[in-house]
């Protein structure tokens, strides 16, 4: 028996959150990312082994009755969800059982060109795509595409997909040590966020074991990248995320937030008693503010 559905587990960015495992069976996969947590495999364009939706909704039901408390429904996959023949009927089943549970997709962005594909994205609630290079040379190396990927479509694709959807696009790039940290990289990388102009940017790195021989970035190497995405809502997974609490002055903490949108977890993270109380004046006041984004606080200086 196939495990179509697993959790609910705590998202620290998206709630409680119900996967829903579009490729059980196996990995089927457009990209053999070099960091993957799964197994190498060879890259696929289509799903050889297909769960039916009615036995989908039936185990999205059997959990919903069983937790009440979910934020998300996930559609995820051993592999990329949006080769899922059926998500669109899959998709609109779920609506009707979901009462105010959103619905959200991890996908690696490989078919976003597709305009069929953004056609369907765009009946759910939360859409978080993975964009790990801009130039073809680099996204051959680290997400090692299938031949039928289009890579270099892919960025001007989620820019159209952008135009089209109306609800929360979360962009996610995740850094593999000396293969995607490079200042070339991170500039096109930069710029092709501007383009897009996401709700919200998460950036990580390896914190699993991978499929192939790579390595991870710091927290403060991560640290340092998203200080170079100026103005950008950025937000940093690590596991290994340390705490450096220091004192910041009111102009310091205004400055910070206009070059830098941080969440509750940066101020948490950085700022020393003190802080957090000019902090919190200045919210009270309303010289800064905050804005939810995809499940996350952001606070920036207005």
């Amino acid at each position: 028996m196939l495990n179509l559905t697993f959790g609910p587990i705590p998202s620290r960015r998206f709630g409680m959150s119900l996967g829903v495992d579009l490729s059980a069976a196996s990995k089927q996969c457009n990209f053999d990312c070099l960091y993957c947590e799964l197994a190498p495999a060879k890259t696929v364009d289509k799903q050889t082994y297909i769960s039916s939706v009615e036995d989908i909704i039936s185990e999205v039901k059997k959990s919903l009755k069983n937790h009440p408390n979910i934020d998300v429904i996930t559609f995820t996959a051993n592999g990329e969800p949006t080769l899922y023949p059926y998500l669109e009927e899959l998709i609109e089943q779920i609506d009707n059982i979901k009462g105010d549970i959103k619905t959200l997709i991890l996908s690696n962005g490989a078919n976003i060109y597709d305009s069929n594909i953004q056609r369907i994205l765009s009946k759910i609630d939360i859409v978080k795509l993975s964009l790990d290079c801009v130039s073809a040379k680099c996204f051959k190396k680290i997400d090692r595409a299938h031949k039928d990927v289009n890579c270099d479509a892919i960025v001007d694709g989620i820019v159209s997909f952008r135009k089209i959807y109306k609800k929360e696009l979360v962009i996610e790039t995740l850094f593999v040590k000396d293969l995607n940290d490079s200042d070339s990289e991170i500039n096109l990388l930069y710029n092709a966020y501007n383009k897009i102009n996401p709700h919200r940017i998460d950036i990580g790195t390896i914190d699993r074991p991978p499929a192939y021989d790579v390595n991870p970035l710091t927290f403060e190497q991560l640290e340092l990248i998203a200080n170079k995405l100026n103005g950008l809502p950025i937000t940093i997974a690590h596991k290994n995320r340390p705490k450096s609490l220091q004192y910041y002055s009111e102009n310091e903490i205004i400055n910070l937030l206009k070059m830098r949108p941080l969440t509750h977890d940066d101020i948490e993270n950085i700022f020393d008693n003190n802080s957090k109380i000019i902090f919190d004046n200045l919210l009270i006041n309303n010289i800064i503010h905050k804005k939810n984004i995809a499940g996350v606080d952001f606070y920036k200086s207005i």
